[in-house]
């Protein structure tokens, strides 16, 4: 066990789940070429460009500006944790808009056929939960600098009297 180990680097069951995730991607890549292998390699293809050409510059450049906006002194300092409280409301939005945007766009016609439901209102639902999400991230943001100043305030009242104790025992 230890020689197979020290060879392979990880235990004998790590290289058998590696084995059946890549079995079930295999069997899945199958099934999804079987039908139109064109036209899915070329929305394969396309999906990969457009994420590596246009969306990763384009959310790489948008989080080095929010980055540069929640430094302490901009352009000095590492990036304050604050940003975090933009990334991950946006990040969560992002997401809900990749799974529904056909939805949200207003791009199926057929929905309601298949479901019984209205297809209207997917827009405003995902504005009013963005705007929900950023609206609680920066509710907890407020939260943490109160609390952070609280202490901050504490020591200073705590200095201030301090000083104004050692002035009046030095007026006596």
């Amino acid at each position: 066990m230890t020689a197979f180990r020290r060879r392979y680097g990880a235990s004998p069951l790590h290289l058998l789940l590696v084995l059946a995730s890549f079995a079930l991607a295999a069997y899945a890549g199958v099934r999804l070429l079987e039908g139109d292998t064109l036209g899915v390699a070329l929305w394969f293809v396309g999906a990969a460009l457009l994420h590596d050409l246009v969306l990763l510059p384009l959310y790489a450049v948008t989080d080095r500006a929010a980055q540069y906006v929640f430094r302490e002194i901009p352009g000095q300092g590492p990036p304050r944790p604050s940003v975090n409280h933009v990334r991950v409301p946006l990040f969560v939005s992002g997401l809900l808009l990749l799974v529904w945007w056909p939805l949200i766009l207003g791009r199926v016609d057929h929905y309601t056929a298949y479901t019984g439901l209205p297809a209207d209102g997917f827009l405003e639902r995902w504005l009013l939960i963005t705007a929900a999400l950023l609206v609680v991230s920066a509710a907890i943001l407020v939260a943490r600098r109160w609390h952070e100043s609280a202490s901050r305030r504490r020591t200073a009242r705590r200095e201030r009297r301090a000083r104004e104790r050692r002035a009046r025992e030095a007026v006596r």
